[in-house]
C-alpha cells in the first residue's frame, strides 16, 4: 500500500499535464493600464494632416529587406492643390506603389470620417488627429515602365452624377441600411417626389386644356426665373406677404431646425463661431423675444440660414474646409440638392444666385425687412457692392444710415429691368 501511494505521488509530480501543473502555466501576463491625457487636433487649412495608406497585397515595408531602404514620396498637383498622391518605392525593385485622392476607390461615397492616434507614453498624452481628406489611400502596385493611362476604364473618374442623381442615391441608402428616422425621412421625401400614375397622369391632361391661361402669373414667373429669385407676390400690401415665409420654409422642415432653439432652451454654453456672422450678431434677438411660438420661428429662420451658406460653401473651393464638418438634416439636403444641383466644378452661376436671393430674403424677415449688408456679405464671401445687386433684383431698395448701406422692401415690389445682352453678329 505505501509502494502503490509513492507510485501514484511520483507520477504526479512527473506528469507535466496534471491539473495542478496546467493551473501554473495559465497565468494572463498583466497588461499595465495608462492614464493619458486625450487631445483632439483639429483640421488646420494651412498644414497637412497625417495621410494613412494601405497595401492590398502582401507586401510589408517594415519586414526585411526593404525595412531600412524603402523611399516614401508625397507629391501635390499644382493647379489643383487638394490633389495627393503618394509613392512608396522599394529600393532594388522595379515596382512603385502609387494611391491618389481623386482617381479609383477614393472617388466613391465616404461615409465614415477617420482619425489616428498617437499614445505619448512619455507625457501620457493620446494625440488624435484627423486623416488626411478623410481619404484611405489605396497604395496599389504599378511595373514602372507599363503604361497604365489606356488600361484606366473612362468612368472611373470622368463619370460625374448629377445634384439630383447623388440624392436619389443617397435616398436608396437611407431606406436600406439608415436608422429608423433617416428611413422615416426619406419616405417623407420619396412621397413628395412621387410622381403620378399613367391614368392620374391622362386626368391631369384633360384638366390643363380646360384652364385658362393668366398672363400676369406667367409673366411673375418668367420674372423669378430670370432673376434667379424666389416666389413672390408683386402687388402685395405688406413686406411679410411679398415672399411668403411658408414657402421657403415648408410645413414638414420646421422641426427640422430645432438646434439653436434647444441650444438657447438649455442655457448650455455653445461654440458661435461655428456659425455665421449674420447670426451670431443677432442671436441676441431671441432674449428679447418673450413668446415661445415667435423664439422658436426666429431660431428657425436662423438655422435655416445657417444650413444654405453651409451649403454653398460645401460646394465652393474658399469655403469648403469652414463647411467640412457641419451638418445639414438629411431631408434638407436633399431638398437643396434638387433646388441647386450642382455641377462637375460646383454650384453654377444661375443656381449660386438663386440660393444667395433665399438667404438674403430670410435676412429681411430676421431684420424687420431693414437690414445692413456688411454681416451676410461676408458670410456668403461676397463684396457689399456686389450683394446690392442681388437685394435690388429682388425689389429692395438701398437706403443709407449712420455711415451704414440699409437694404429695406417697399411694396407693391418694383423690380429693376433686365438688359438682355446682345448677341454680337458675325461679320
Amino acid at each position: 500500500m505505501e509502494s502503490d501511494a509513492e507510485d501514484t505521488k511520483s507520477q504526479m509530480t512527473q506528469n507535466p499535464s496534471t491539473p495542478q501543473t496546467h493551473r501554473h502555466k495559465k497565468k494572463k501576463k498583466k497588461i499595465p493600464t495608462v492614464q493619458a491625457t486625450i487631445q483632439v487636433v483639429p483640421d488646420i487649412p494651412e498644414k497637412t494632416p497625417p495621410l494613412v495608406g494601405y497595401f492590398p497585397c502582401s507586401f510589408d515595408p517594415t519586414k526585411s529587406p526593404y525595412s531600412n531602404s524603402t523611399d516614401v514620396g508625397l507629391f501635390r498637383d499644382s493647379k489643383k492643390p487638394r490633389r495627393l498622391q503618394i509613392v512608396v518605392t522599394p529600393n532594388g525593385t522595379n515596382v512603385d506603389f502609387v494611391g491618389t485622392n481623386y482617381t479609383g476607390e477614393a472617388t466613391t461615397g465616404q461615409s465614415c470620417n477617420f482619425a489616428l492616434g498617437v499614445l505619448d507614453k512619455a507625457t501620457q498624452t493620446l494625440k488624435i488627429l484627423p486623416v488626411a481628406s478623410n481619404k484611405i489611400f489605396r497604395l496599389q502596385p504599378m511595373v514602372r515602365g507599363y503604361n497604365y493611362s489606356a488600361k484606366e476604364p473612362e468612368s472611373s473618374v470622368k463619370e460625374q452624377l448629377t445634384g439630383e442623381e447623388k440624392a436619389e442615391k443617397q435616398m436608396e441608402l437611407q431606406s436600406r441600411y439608415g436608422t429608423k428616422k433617416a428611413i422615416r425621412e426619406s419616405k417623407k421625401l420619396r412621397s413628395l417626389k412621387q410622381e403620378d400614375g399613367p391614368e392620374s397622369q391622362k386626368d391631369l391632361d384633360a384638366k390643363i386644356k380646360l384652364i385658362v391661361p393668366n398672363k400676369e402669373a406667367l409673366e411673375s414667373t418668367e420674372s423669378q426665373i430670370s432673376r434667379h429669385i424666389p416666389p413672390f407676390n408683386e402687388s402685395a400690401t405688406t413686406p411679410q406677404e411679398a415672399y411668403s415665409l411658408d414657402k421657403i420654409i415648408l410645413t414638414g422642415e420646421w422641426d427640422l431646425l430645432g438646434d439653436i432653439y434647444e441650444h438657447f432652451q438649455g442655457g448650455a454654453e455653445v461654440s458661435w463661431d461655428a456659425f455665421p456672422r449674420f447670426v451670431c450678431h443677432r442671436i441676441h434677438k431671441l432674449q428679447d423675444i418673450e413668446v415661445d411660438e415667435e423664439k422658436f420661428k426666429l431660431s428657425c429662420i436662423f438655422s435655416y440660414i445657417t444650413h444654405l451658406i453651409k451649403f454653398k460653401d460645401q460646394h465652393s473651393m474658399d469655403g469648403i474646409s469652414s463647411s467640412r464638418t457641419h451638418r445639414i438634416p438629411n431631408l434638407l439636403f436633399h431638398k437643396f440638392s434638387t433646388m441647386f444641383p450642382t455641377e462637375s466644378k460646383g454650384l453654377s452661376n444661375e443656381k449660386t444666385n438663386l440660393l444667395i436671393s433665399y438667404v438674403l430674403v430670410l435676412t429681411l424677415f430676421v431684420d424687420e425687412f431693414e437690414t445692413d449688408l456688411t454681416d451676410i456679405a461676408k458670410d456668403l464671401r461676397m463684396s457689399a457692392i456686389a450683394l446690392r445687386k442681388h437685394y435690388e433684383n429682388l425689389g429692395c431698395k438701398l437706403v443709407r444710415k449712420r455711415n451704414v448701406m440699409f437694404a429695406t422692401l417697399p411694396v407693391p415690389l418694383q423690380f429693376p429691368q433686365l438688359r438682355q445682352r446682345r448677341q454680337k453678329r458675325n461679320r
